[in-house]
């Protein structure tokens, strides 16, 4: 079936694989309220502007709010055969109010409609997502306000390395998900230039109002180059590469869902909401949830790199390609706020398993650095003289197969005489998570402090 909308250039219709793989609007009906949004606020610049009348511009609008209304309700037929869903709302436009529909497209092109649904769009999803991350942070604030004493090894390597605080872990990730919050409000930033009225590529003779539209949708500003207006796609990429970074950040939470909930480690534990069982293992518990997470970030990722691919080697202006830029970024974006929202609901619902975490802080020589650091700061050593003798004390330890701690005072001293029964004050791990409280250390002060300034900042 030819397009009517633009068949009269041609004489047959479209080969049944061309309709296959021209066809957008199977994705891109979603972007139906941004496009009419987009189409009320041209109406009223032509209107205003005496491009159009008064009257044609009223039907317009009630055109445009009834499409909306019969998508909204479900009772819309989508057609493929016209394309996409600018083909389609006008179509129906035109059904419903006649040749006045026509005049809607004066000053426009698909190509600078596109850009502005688009961006739309974009803006709207990054508002939700700033909502969702400032709730996720708000999760692992209060599980930092509840342990910010609670002690468990710190690790390097994955091997144990410094006690640390369950809360002060937790509010490395806060920290982590302001920079992610940051990097998406950069990118809304950038991308709040209007599209609307660069046309196909070069403008119009049509004397529109491009900064009227621009501030009837929200724009800081209408977009200064027509050509960059219609043809880039940069707001997509940065938004895609905050949503990767962020899913990073998930991913390494994920990860350590995973390893903590284990029976080998079995730090948190977490109720049947997040976990899944086995088939035919009666005794597993699953972290599924966390484990989805994982794996969402490399689908993200891909979505960024696709468009990359998609992008690098386009002249300007507008190529059919840039239709490719939809549905990689609709799949991301919704499965990053599907990965927010479990992984708040997951935050909220762990509780940490104290006395295993606490053990396992003390193991592995955890305050070995302590002892190192009183040799500098009470004996008075070099700090690499400090090292080394620690290092000895150590593998004295470990001969003796037993914890720094529980050497003697005569063993310590058979390895430095300036060693003193003082000594034993810094090599509980209460001690060593005590003792840091330089800023942004662990000590269960600095935690408390930090959480309830977090709690401020989420709230203003």
């Amino acid at each position: 079936m030819t397009n009517k909308m633009w068949g009269g250039r041609f004489s047959a219709g479209p080969a049944e694989i061309m309709g296959e793989i021209n066809a957008s609007i199977d994705f891109d009906q979603r972007l139906f309220a941004q496009d009419i949004a987009g189409s009320l606020a041209h109406c009223a610049m032509l209107a205003d502007r005496d491009i159009i009348s008064k009257s044609d511009a009223g039907e317009i609008k009630r055109g445009l709010e009834q499409v909306q209304s019969e998508i909204e309700a479900g009772s819309f037929t989508f057609s493929r055969g016209l394309e996409d869903i600018h083909m389609n709302v006008e179509a129906r436009l035109a059904e419903i109010i006649g040749p006045a529909a026509g005049r809607l497209h004066t000053g426009r092109s698909r190509n600078d409609q596109i850009a502005t649904d688009f961006k739309l769009y974009v803006r709207d999803v990054i508002g939700l997502l700033d909502d969702q991350l400032a709730g996720l942070q708000a999760g692992f604030v209060a599980q930092a306000e509840r342990h910010a004493a609670t002690i468990m090894p710190g690790f390097t390597h994955l091997q144990s390395a410094q006690p640390v605080t369950f809360g002060h872990h937790c509010l490395a990730y806060v920290e982590m998900l302001a920079r992610d919050r940051g990097r998406f409000e950069d990118a809304r930033r950038r991308l709040n230039q209007s599209p609307l009225g660069a046309a196909a590529l070069a403008g119009t003779s049509f004397p529109i109002d491009r900064e009227q539209t621009a501030k009837a949708l929200g724009f800081d500003s209408p977009a200064r180059n027509s050509l960059d207006a219609v043809s880039d796609r940069d707001f997509v990429l940065e938004t895609l590469a905050a949503a990767s970074i962020c899913a990073i950040h998930l991913s390494r939470f994920a990860e350590e869902v995973v390893i903590w909930s284990s029976a080998q480690f079995r730090f948190i534990s977490m109720s049947d909401k997040f976990s899944t069982g086995s088939s035919i293992m009666p005794q597993k518990r699953n972290p599924d949830a966390a484990e989805l997470v994982r794996a969402k970030a490399g689908r993200i990722i891909g979505a960024l790199t696709a468009l990359m691919v998609v992008m690098k080697g386009l002249p300007l202006a507008y190529s059919k390609d840039m239709q490719e830029d939809k549905e990689p970024a609709f799949d991301a974006l919704d499965n990053l706020s599907l990965a927010i929202a479990a992984m708040t609901g997951m935050v909220e619902d762990m509780e940490p398993v104290a006395d295993t975490m606490r053990a396992a802080a003390a193991a592995g020589f955890s305050t070995a650095t302590d002892l190192a650091d009183w040799l500098v700061r009470v004996a008075g050593l070099p700090f690499r003289d400090a090292h080394h003798i620690t290092g000895s004390l150590v593998a004295l330890a470990e001969e003796k197969r037993c914890g720094l701690e529980d050497l003697s005072l005569a063993d310590m001293q058979s390895v430095n005489k300036a060693i003193t029964e003082d000594v034993f004050s810094v090599l509980s791990v209460e001690s060593s998570v005590a003792s840091r409280t330089s800023l942004g250390g662990t000590a269960p002060e600095n935690v408390l402090s930090e959480a309830k300034n977090w709690k401020r900042a989420l709230k203003d």
